[in-house]
């Protein structure tokens, strides 16, 4: 006995649909917005600069150089200066790490001034674009304003001679959900077609991760 139109109609929207949920998880292409290349106009970004494990510091105290000078903040995120041994760097920034400083020193001080300027930049891990797999250096880099693929690509010194640029992931955080999203990166195209569409922007804490070719 043939079904009924209805009865015909349901199954085949049954079929469809479980056909969908067969491919609900898969990862289909998830691409970022091409970036335009930077330009002297830039404006700056709008996140301040924290500190990060074995940044450089330079820590001037006014009217007292022999309080301040050039520190290294350990792997534990502390420094030590004179009269003050163990303080808190990583995590904070510049002119929160200076206010403590200002803060410890008016025991031995009248009215300290203090400044911390950044000389070496590291960055804590959410401030860094790190760029892992089949590249010529692997590393972390320091996150700088309006900072693209091409720029990261450029300081890692280009794809490995095997490198599958064009199956490459990028992975990004949201600090604000807890979530992370991969998206679809085009290095290959990029860096040998010179295909400026496949240039995007990167976010302070993206991890990009470039697969070897399989032949």
């Amino acid at each position: 006995m043939r079904p009924s139109p209805k009865l015909a109609l349901a199954l085949s929207l049954g079929a469809v649909a479980l056909a969908g949920c067969g491919t609900a998880g898969a990862r289909s292409g998830n691409r970022l917005p091409p970036a335009s290349f930077v330009g002297s106009d830039d404006t700056a970004a709008t996140e301040k600069y924290v500190i990060g494990a074995l940044d450089q510091l330079n820590v001037f105290v006014w009217r007292n150089a022999d309080l301040g000078g050039k520190v290294q903040v350990r792997p534990d995120g502390m420094i030590t200066t004179p009269l003050i041994p163990d303080l808190q760097a990583a995590g904070k920034t510049p002119a929160q790490l200076a206010d403590d400083i200002r803060v410890a020193l008016t025991k031995y001080v009248d009215d300290p001034r203090v400044t911390v300027m950044v000389e070496t930049f590291q960055g804590s891990f959410s401030q860094q674009i790190r760029v892992v797999g089949a590249t010529e250096k692997p590393a972390s880099l320091p996150y700088r304003a309006n900072m693209t693929l091409l720029d990261a690509m450029i300081a890692v010194g280009g794809l490995s001679e095997y490198a599958a640029g064009d199956r490459a992931r990028l992975i990004r955080h949201d600090r604000a959900t807890g979530s992370q999203t991969e998206y679809d990166l085009k290095i290959a195209r990029l860096l040998k077609k010179g295909d400026t569409k496949a240039n995007v922007r990167l976010e302070p804490g993206d991890v990009i991760i470039i697969p070897e070719s399989m032949f």
